[in-house]
C-alpha cells in the first residue's frame, strides 16, 4: 500500500504540473489578480482534497499532520513571495515571463524537498539529538524574522550571482523569454536564467527553516513530503495575487515569527511533552487570522525620509 500510496501522489504532481504549463498557461501572459486568486483556490482545493485521500488511506492522526504541515508550508511560503517581489523587481522580468520562472522554481523545489526531508528525517533517526539543533535553528529564525527590518535587493553582491557571472557569459536582455540565447558558437544566460537561479537559491534557502518545522509536525515521509509539495505547488499562482496584497499585511511577520518560535519549542521539549497536532494546527491559523486582522485594523506608518 506504501508504494501505491506515492504512484498516486506521483502521478497527481505529474497531471497537476502538466495542467499548469500545457493547459493553464500555454501561452506566456500577464497574470492578473482575478486568475490568481482563482487558480490558488484550484491548488488549495487540490491539496485538500489529498488530505481525504490521506484520511481515507491513514487515518485521523495522519489526516491531521497532513493538513497541519500543509497549513504550516503555506504560511512560511508568504514570506519566501516576499523575496520572489523582490527578485523581480530587481532583474525586471517581464510579467508574462514570470510564471515561467516560477514553475521551473517549483520543479526544482520538488527535487530540492525531497532531499532535504529524507535527510532530515533519517538523521533524527540515526541521531535523535539532531532535533534539539532544528528547535533552536527555528527559533534563531524567528528572532531573526522578528527583528530583521526590510533591506535593499543587492544580488551582485551575493555568492550565487558572482559564481553564475563567472562560469555563464550574461546577456542583460531577455530573448523571447529563453534562458539562454546562442550567437554563434556562444551560449549566453538571460536575466531570465539569473532570476530562476535566486528564485531556486532562495527556496533552499527556506527550506532550512521550513523542513525542521515541519518535522516537528510528523515524521512520516510520505505525510511530511506529500503535504509540503501540495502547499509548493500553489506558491505560483498565489504570487500574483500576494503581489498586490501580501503588501497590506505588514503585521504578517508577527504572525510568522511567533509560528517558526512555537515549533522551535515544540521540538526541544518534545522528549518531555508532546504538544498534541491539533493544538499545532490552531495555533497556526490564529497567529495568521491575529496578525492579518491586525494589519487590516492598525494602518502601517509611513516610513522616514
Amino acid at each position: 500500500m506504501n508504494e501505491l500510496n506515492w504512484i498516486i501522489f506521483g502521478s497527481v504532481v505529474l497531471l497537476a504540473l502538466f495542467l499548469d504549463l500545457f493547459v493553464f498557461h500555454r501561452h506566456p501572459h500577464k497574470i492578473s489578480v482575478k486568475e490568481s486568486l482563482i487558480l490558488s483556490a484550484f491548488w488549495i482545493g487540490v491539496g485538500l482534497a489529498f488530505s481525504g485521500y490521506v484520511y481515507y488511506t491513514k487515518g485521523t492522526q495522519a489526516f491531521l499532520e497532513y493538513i497541519t504541515g500543509y497549513s504550516l508550508e503555506k504560511a512560511l511560503s508568504l514570506d519566501n513571495i516576499f523575496v520572489f517581489i523582490l527578485i523581480f523587481s530587481y532583474f525586471k522580468v517581464p510579467e508574462k515571463f514570470r510564471h515561467k520562472v516560477l514553475f521551473w522554481g517549483v520543479f526544482g523545489a520538488i527535487v530540492f524537498r525531497a532531499i532535504f526531508i529524507f535527510a532530515g528525517v533519517e538523521l533524527i533517526k540515526l541521531f535523535h539529538w539532531v532535533i534539539y539543533i532544528f528547535g533552536v535553528i527555528l527559533i534563531v529564525s524567528a528572532v531573526k524574522l522578528l527583528i530583521t527590518e526590510e533591506k535593499e535587493f543587492h544580488p551582485e553582491e551575493t555568492l550565487v550571482y558572482k559564481i553564475a557571472k563567472r562560469l555563464i557569459p550574461l546577456k542583460p536582455n531577455y530573448k523571447d523569454g529563453k534562458f539562454f540565447v546562442r550567437e554563434g558558437k556562444k551560449l549566453y544566460a538571460t536575466p531570465l536564467f539569473l532570476s530562476l537561479l535566486f528564485v531556486e537559491s532562495s527556496d533552499i534557502m527556506f527550506a532550512i527553516d521550513s523542513v525542521p518545522a515541519i518535522l516537528a509536525i510528523s515524521r512520516d515521509p510520505f505525510i511530511v513530503y506529500t503535504s509540503n509539495i501540495f502547499a509548493i505547488l500553489g506558491l505560483r499562482s498565489l504570487y500574483f495575487a500576494a503581489d498586490a496584497i501580501l503588501p497590506l499585511f505588514h503585521f504578517l511577520h508577527y504572525g510568522l515569527s511567533f509560528i517558526l518560535a512555537f515549533i522551535g519549542v515544540k521540538m526541544l521539549i518534545s522528549e518531555f511533552y508532546k504538544i498534541p497536532v491539533f493544538v499545532s494546527l490552531l495555533l497556526i491559523f490564529s497567529a495568521i487570522f491575529i496578525s492579518v486582522v491586525a494589519s487590516l485594523l492598525v494602518k502601517k506608518k509611513p516610513s522616514q525620509p
